[in-house]
């Protein structure tokens, strides 16, 4: 199963876990759903033709939109990288100074173009935005970071990214409160949340307020949902999952969690999947079972040429 990686970078990505959480996924006929989209790795692997994606933050979802109305090509990534890499190449204080104006601008217009920069410009990957709203993550000190190899990488991400968005999926700027109740008993309900008791790399925080009102809400869905968490690694447990997760389905799988400024706070992390439908499966590291791809990469790849080809005019 080839794994799309999405052109957004953040701690965090479910990128390793996407077959795990693929495998469980039972059979529904409607939509996918998520009201934590994060970068998207799942959502676009998903393999369904609709979906309802949120998120808090409202640069991630602006920037799908784009890609999804042919307003971020590959072309137009390939483009402007190569001219802001070559800026922040030339730039003075080694490339500090770019990054900086980069990062004012973001801050003042919001375009998706300069997002993607920063998530990949920003210090070890990360997201994080302050009160106010703007990207508070510091350069990554690496003025040759977009060499042409790192641009061809991030423009192929755009494109296999593009071929995969539906023109059915929906995408909102909306809070998780305001999107679970929208399932019916034919979706799917993903949610990603912030992990609880660990750092927040999220727009807008979590609390443990936050996680009970999410407990409520897939406690009463009448859709079957998935739930990404942390179980446990090698100092403590996550407390939510006792209090609150323990009620539903649970299974584990060992994972090296890339999180933390220093090398030495990356550790494994045991993950968890709780979900509310039967599933007979080893409660953990269980094997995974390859499913037939709902959507074939290659021709959903000749659909997206065709529709920049009706865009151009050419066809």
């Amino acid at each position: 199963m080839r794994i799309i990686i999405p052109p957004i970078k953040s701690q965090g990505i479910k990128t390793k876990l996407v077959p795990w959480i693929r495998a469980l996924v039972p059979n529904v006929t409607r939509r996918w759903i998520e009201p934590f989209l994060g970068t998207g790795v799942v959502a676009v692997n998903s393999g369904f033709r609709q979906a309802l994606l949120s998120d808090s933050n409202p640069h991630i979802i602006r920037f799908y939109k784009y890609i999804q109305k042919g307003k971020i090509t590959p072309s137009t990534v390939r483009e402007y990288l190569e001219s802001e890499g070559e800026k922040l190449r030339k730039a003075a204080n080694n490339g500090y100074n770019h990054f900086t104006f980069i990062k004012n601008r973001f801050n003042r217009e919001h375009d998706p173009l300069d997002f993607l920069f920063l998530t990949r410009a920003g210090f070890n990957g990360m997201m994080r935005f302050n009160q106010k709203g703007e990207w508070n993550i510091p350069f990554c000190q690496k003025p040759e970071r977009f060499s042409k190899s790192y641009i061809t990488k991030i423009v192929n991400q755009v494109h296999d990214v593009a071929c995969l968005i539906q023109p059915e999926w929906i995408f909102l700027n909306k809070s998780f409160e305001a999107v679970i109740p929208e399932a019916t008993e034919d979706d799917i309900i993903y949610c990603d949340p912030p992990y609880s008791g660990r750092y927040v790399d999220y727009y807008n925080g979590w609390t443990e307020d936050n996680e009970y009102r999410l407990f409520e809400l897939l406690s009463t869905t009448r859709a079957r949902f998935i739930l990404s968490t942390w179980h446990h690694n090698d100092y403590r447990k996550n407390e939510m999952v006792h209090k609150y997760w323990r009620h539903f389905n649970i299974v584990t799988r060992d994972h090296f969690y890339h999180s933390g400024g220093k090398i030495e706070n990356r550790r494994s992390i045991v993950e968890a999947l709780v979900f509310n439908f039967p599933a007979y499966i080893q409660e953990h590291n269980h094997g995974i079972e390859p499913k037939l791809e709902q959507l074939v990469l290659c021709e959903e790849r000749e659909k997206y040429i065709t529709r920049q080809l009706n865009r151009a005019g050419v066809v």
